[in-house]
């Protein structure tokens, strides 16, 4: 769905539940009271069924729809390493996260309805077909009712949709996009975004003219059905809160996608 439409609305998602154990990762109950969506993790990335079952059950409290934020098996690198799993081990991980995802979320009385692919999983969902069809494989074994929430021009969409699963278009709102429309290495400067007052404006523009901005100063066309703002980043709140005053202004409405 775009924004541009009669409709105007859009969603905002987050990636939250990022700690582990006694360990936190940004303040997700703040965020929580801003955003319409929240991509939880499902533990092997980061995650516990603890930190998953209080993040569903407070996303319930708030009328938040809720998704799997499932991603490599890193702890220790945050899942935003590639690492070189083969695709049936892909989509045996996926699968065992969106299972548990699925599992936990209804224990609280709040099923996730969609899935979005965390870090180096997400991303290379974007550009590598034996990945992205991996992750689109164990989504429909899990549940075929589950949206997928990812990139609007990659494999993963495409394969979704050649399956009959449906699909979510996501742009990043404090990331920077390569003239291609990736999303610019974070091993680079400028590719994170920090200013929560030029981010929001700049999704505004987005939204309005329907495509995503680049490091090179064009817009290059892309639907946006979902926009997203990182959870474990400095000022994520400050941020979030920004992009919502500044959509809802413009006479555009926060809703979940799903």
């Amino acid at each position: 769905m775009n924004p541009t439409s009669a409709t105007r609305s859009v969603d905002l998602n987050s990636d939250l539940g990022e700690g582990f154990g006694a360990w936190k990762m940004g303040d997700d109950n703040a965020i929580l009271e801003i955003v319409s969506s929240a991509n939880v993790a499902c533990g092997m990335h980061a995650g516990d069924p603890h930190i998953m079952a209080r993040t569903f059950s407070r996303a319930k409290e708030l009328g938040v729809a809720v998704g799997a934020h499932p991603g490599y098996p890193d702890l220790w690198g945050f899942g935003r390493r590639e690492l070189p799993f083969s695709a049936t081990e892909i989509e045996q991980f996926v699968a065992y996260q969106v299972g548990a995802a699925k599992g936990i979320s209804t224990y609280v009385g709040h099923p996730i309805t969609y899935v979005k692919p965390h870090g180096a999983l997400g991303n290379l969902s974007q550009v590598d077909e034996t990945v992205a069809g991996a992750i689109v494989r164990a989504i429909a074994a899990v549940d075929r009712e589950l949206v997928l929430l990812t990139f609007p021009d990659g494999h993963a969409t495409r394969i979704a949709k050649e399956m009959g699963l449906r699909t979510c278009a996501e742009i990043f709102a404090d990331r920077a996009y390569t003239a291609e429309g990736r999303l610019v290495s974070r091993k680079l400067p400028g590719a994170v975004l920090h200013d929560c007052e030029e981010v929001a404006a700049r999704v505004l523009r987005m939204v309005h003219a329907g495509g995503v901005e680049t490091m090179d100063g064009t817009l290059l066309p892309m639907e946006i059905g979902s926009i997203c703002v990182h959870g474990d980043s400095p000022g994520a709140i400050q941020m979030a809160a920004a992009i919502r005053t500044r959509l809802t202004e413009a006479g555009i409405a926060i809703k979940p996608f799903a």
